[in-house]
């Protein structure tokens, strides 16, 4: 009997030994198909990406002229980020409002684009800050507003934030004067989970 275990221990360790390579095996045919892929894939982006002298022969001359004017956006983005991060560090545990996080609203994934040059890249970047900011900025607003003056307007207004919605009625002060507290403290617990 100890002999017939031995054997099947036997047994067991070689067909482990074997499923333990098959997987090995598995692992690197995958891992080559992976690179394989990758390596197409970043072929196949690179076919479409636009050389910077043929990206600027293909600009036409007004849009060239006008590219002072958009690059001036980064003062005022720049200072609003600035205004934004320092008014909800100062005000935001005054108000017990959870600060909001910057890092969310700020994403710079678009340089990785290997059918990007050098240019398109920036405007990616400058594009994603100031929409950063901008959302960023929307976002602090929003939480600022329902805290002091959560109160719907009187007509339709275009991109309300998605706090609006639980706003008071316009006019309806005795629901605005009831509700107020309980609104505010919903603005401090629903942003910190």
């Amino acid at each position: 009997m100890a002999t017939t275990i031995d054997e099947l221990l036997t047994r067991i360790k070689t067909l482990q030994d074997e499923l333990e390579d098959e997987y090995r095996k598995a692992r690197e045919e995958f891992g080559l198909k992976r690179t394989q892929l990758a390596e197409e894939f970043l072929r196949q982006q690179k076919r479409y990406k636009l050389g910077l002298f043929g990206f600027l022969r293909r600009t036409r001359p007004l849009v060239a002229l006008t590219a002072p004017m958009i690059y001036a956006g980064w003062i005022p983005f720049l200072l609003m980020d600035l205004f934004v991060t320092v008014y909800q560090a100062i005000c935001f545990p005054v108000y017990c409002i959870p600060k909001v996080r910057r890092a969310d609203y700020l994403v710079f994934d678009r340089a990785d684009l290997p059918y990007l040059n050098l240019i398109e890249k920036f405007n990616c970047f400058y594009c994603s800050y100031g929409n950063g900011i901008a959302a960023y900025t929307h976002e602090v607003a929003a939480r600022t507003e329902q805290y002091w003056c959560p109160i719907k307007h009187a007509r339709k207004i275009t991109a309300a934030h998605e706090r609006y919605p639980t706003f008071f009625d316009h006019g309806d002060a005795e629901a605005f004067r009831q509700g107020l507290e309980r609104l505010r403290s919903q603005n401090s617990v629903s942003d910190r989970s």
